[in-house]
């Protein structure tokens, strides 16, 4: 059966095992304080252009949001999401039983836009309401949209207006950057985000991601939440040592580029098909409109996430590539649509 449920089915990129291997049998110091963890932390700081920002490894999405939003707000202070962010529909409420609401704003294609953050603040205007001070994004988005570089200083600005930090979701980080219409690189993040992740349990790692923290403020202490909530892994190397292989040269790119090859052969084999979309995506979430019957054959053979009914007989449904996805399992899957 080919999987297009998600972006983590298979194992990780080889040459981590390679790596992974390797080192088996070395002794080093744990919770990150190895030579590996020491050696990535200098390869993203290089790729981001900021040497001094800290950089922590987590085991998974989820911790990381919840972790660096737990520490980043006072009890009565809350996050500003697009209503399809993570943080509002697949973390189960982690970021709620920390105490702090997550203030879930109409995304437009899974965006928040300035707009809607100032919004968002001037409807809580004084102490009977929760505080908005943090602004969650993901990019891409969970529809595979991405933010341009104008969007995102836009949202700084308002960020800077109204005291709130910008925290950015790389779940899917390499995708985006390797987007043809991309203009977002780490550089930027670095300099308009206070705290962003890039991504690697979704880009090619076993696990893992990097919390990327340039605000010095934000960073003061973070290794006290990370220890309090189980954060810090004690054989930190195994996270160390996969964003040692990722952060070398354009791997990380390179990965998210194969991702984005896949998915524009499968794009445009659906275009072909007469398949129209829920919203246009260039990275490796596609979101085509198929027939309720043919929902049905074809999950027979593949497997993949419905997204939503868009009508009685029809719903947009998810298929999403990886690093992994071969070419010839997409031409056999297009081969099934009806001409």
């Amino acid at each position: 059966m080919l999987y297009l449920k998600n972006d983590y089915a298979e194992g990780a990129y080889p040459p981590i095992l390679e790596a992974l291997a390797r080192t088996n049998l070395e002794s080093t110091d744990g919770y990150g304080e190895d030579p590996h963890s020491k050696h990535a932390r200098a390869l993203i700081r290089a790729q981001c252009a900021c040497p001094e920002a800290a950089v922590h490894f987590l085991s998974g999405g989820t911790q990381t949001n919840l972790c660096l939003i737990a520490h980043a707000l006072l009890p009565y202070q809350a996050a500003i999401a697009a209503d399809t962010g993570h943080i509002c529909t697949h973390e189960t409420g982690a970021i709620e039983a920390t105490g702090h609401k997550a203030i879930a704003m109409p995304g437009v294609d899974g965006k928040l836009t300035a707009s809607l953050i100032e919004e968002a603040v001037l409807a809580h205007p004084n102490h009977h309401m929760v505080e908005p001070k943090l602004v969650y994004l993901s990019h891409p988005s969970e529809l595979g949209t991405l933010y341009k570089k104008a969007e995102l200083k836009a949202i700084r600005e308002v960020c800077s207006r109204y005291h709130l930090l910008l925290y950015l979701d790389g779940a899917r980080l390499a995708s985006a950057l390797a987007a043809e219409e991309n203009d977002l690189f780490l550089p930027d993040l670095a300099q308009l985000c206070d705290a962003f992740y890039i991504g690697g349990t979704k880009c090619g790692a076993l696990f893992g991601e990097a919390l990327v923290i340039p605000n010095r403020r934000l960073a003061e202490g973070f290794l006290y939440t990370l220890k309090q909530r189980g954060a810090r892994l004690a054989k930190g190397r195994m996270l160390g040592i996969q964003f040692e292989v990722l952060m070398q040269g354009d791997t990380y790119q390179k990965l998210g580029e194969k991702a984005n090859q896949m998915a524009a052969i499968l794009r445009e084999g659906l275009r072909e098909a007469g398949c129209p979309f829920l919203v246009e995506s260039p990275t490796n979430q596609l979101f085509p409109i198929l027939p309720d019957a043919l929902i049905g054959q074809l999950q027979q053979r593949y497997d993949f996430i419905i997204q939503q009914r868009t009508d009685e007989s029809h719903q947009a449904v998810r298929f999403i590539t990886s690093w992994a996805t071969r070419e010839e399992d997409i031409r056999e899957f297009l081969s099934e649509l009806p001409a």
